[in-house]
C-alpha cells in the first residue's frame, strides 16, 4: 500500500523519518524575503542560511545512499541588494556531505517578470552602468549522497526496474536531457494556491514530474522539506511514489488537502496521515 504523510513541524528536525529511509527529495524552500511572498520572513540573510543548513543536514541523514536531493531556487533581490542564494545553497549542501551533480536552468515564459523590470532603467538612462537584467530563470541544484550501485538495485529490485521504464520519446520531445527547462510558472491568483489572507508561491507540477520520474522508482519514497501547498505530493501520488512532506504552517491544511485529493474517493492501496507535531 502506497502512503502519503503530511508532518506539520519544522523540518530543521525530521524525527519521524529513519535513516536512510527516503530515495529522493525535491523541494523550493522558502525564498529569502522575496516581496510578495515572504517579505519579513527572516530575521537576517544568516538566519536563512541557517535554517537550510540544518534541513540539508536533516536531508543528508534520511536520504538512502547514492540517492538524489534537488533543490529549486534562486537569487534574491530585496531592497535593491541581490543575495547570492544559489551559490551559498550549494555550499551548505556539500558542507553536509552531498556531491554536487548537476544544475539545471527552469526558463518562465518570455515576457513574464513578477517582481520588478530592472531592465527599465537603461532605458531610462542609456550609458553604460545602467545595466540590470530581468530575471527569467531559476535553478534546480541536484545533489547526491554518495553512489547509486546500478547494478546491485536491478538484481534486487527487478521488478521496480522494469515498472519505471522511462518514456524516451517524452523525453526527447520535450528536451529533458537539457539543461534548460522551459516551462510555465504557477501564479498564486490560482484558487488552489490561495485562501483568504494566504498564498503560496508554488513550483509546477512538471517540476517535480520530471525529477521524480528521472530520479526515483515505482513504489519508493519522496521527501519534500518545504511541502508549500503539496504540489510534490501530488505529483508523487499520480507516479505511484510514497511521499513525505514537511510543512511549517498549518493554515496551508485546507490547500494541500484539496490538491492532493484527501477528501475525494482514494483507492484501497493508498494511506494517507496527517500528523501535527507540538
Amino acid at each position: 500500500m502506497l502512503f502519503h504523510k503530511i508532518i506539520f513541524a519544522d523540518s530543521q528536525n525530521m524525527q519521524e523519518l529513519e535513516d536512510k529511509s527516503v530515495h529522493l527529495m525535491i523541494t523550493s524552500p522558502p525564498y529569502f524575503n522575496a516581496p510578495f511572498d515572504y517579505a519579513n520572513y527572516f530575521k537576517s540573510y544568516e538566519n536563512f542560511l541557517s535554517m537550510i543548513e540544518n534541513t540539508a543536514k536533516e536531508t543528508y541523514r534520511v536520504l538512502d545512499e547514492g540517492r538524489i536531493c534537488c533543490v529549486n531556487c534562486d537569487d534574491m533581490l530585496v531592497q535593491g541588494e541581490k543575495f547570492p542564494i544559489v551559490a551559498d545553497l550549494t555550499k551548505i549542501f556539500m558542507k553536509a556531505g552531498f556531491r554536487y551533480r548537476d544544475r539545471i536552468i527552469w526558463k518562465k515564459p518570455d515576457g513574464y517578470i513578477r517582481i520588478s523590470r530592472r531592465s527599465g532603467v537603461i532605458i531610462q538612462n542609456p550609458y553604460p552602468m545602467y545595466f540590470y537584467p530581468d530575471n527569467l530563470v531559476e535553478s534546480i541544484l541536484i545533489f547526491q549522497k554518495g553512489k547509486f550501485n546500478y547494478q546491485k538495485f536491478k538484481r534486487e529490485k527487478n521488478g521496480e526496474f522494469i515498472k519505471s521504464h522511462i518514456d524516451i520519446r517524452c523525453f526527447q520531445e520535450k528536451k529533458w536531457y537539457l539543461t534548460l527547462w522551459e516551462m510555465t510558472n504557477v501564479l498564486p491568483t490560482r484558487r488552489t494556491e490561495k485562501t483568504e489572507t494566504l498564498s503560496v508561491a508554488a513550483f509546477p507540477e512538471e517540476l517535480p514530474y520530471r525529477l521524480i520520474t528521472l530520479f526515483s522508482y515505482v513504489g519508493e519514497t519522496i521527501l519534500d522539506p518545504f511541502l508549500g501547498s503539496g504540489t510534490t505530493t501530488k505529483v508523487a501520488k499520480v507516479l505511484h511514489r510514497n511521499s513525505v512532506g514537511y510543512e511549517i504552517d498549518k493554515r496551508l491544511f485546507p490547500i494541500i488537502s484539496e490538491k492532493v485529493g484527501y477528501n475525494q474517493n482514494r483507492s484501497v492501496t493508498e494511506k494517507f496521515e496527517f500528523l501535527f507535531r507540538n
